[in-house]
């Protein structure tokens, strides 16, 4: 479950990403000089940026969107994802601890029984 989470937050953030870059670079596209094309695909490249961008600003689930509010939200799923890993890291720590004690225990009950047969053994 956490792998599947991980994976869709980072498909979702490298998206978002090419999504910026792309809204970011098309207009410095739309003015450059045009290198033996017709004329006619300037004005249909800005009317379609400027479609998209008003597009996407009428959308309606962005008209309310905060991006602090999606911050906030994003910011303490990784908190919560963090401490969860955390608390199961620390149950295996303390498991292994239980087993090491348990193991530990064991050695001194067979050393007590060891000397008992070496002292008989010797008498």
């Amino acid at each position: 479950m956490i792998n599947e989470l991980i994976t869709l937050l980072v498909l979702i953030v490298s998206a978002l990403g090419m999504l910026a870059v792309i809204f970011r670079k098309i207009p410095a596209l739309v003015k450059l000089p045009d290198v033996g094309q017709s004329v006619a695909l300037k004005p249909l490249v800005e009317s379609w940026y400027k479609n998209s961008i008003d597009g996407i600003k009428n959308m309606p689930g962005l008209r309310s969107f905060s991006t602090e509010t999606f911050l906030r939200k994003t910011l303490s799923k990784i908190r919560i994802l963090s401490l969860k890993t955390d608390n199961k890291t620390s149950t295996w720590l303390q498991k292994l601890k239980e087993k090491s004690q348990k193991d530990k225990m064991k050695e001194s009950d067979n050393y007590w029984e060891e000397l008992k047969k070496s002292t008989k053994h010797n008498k």
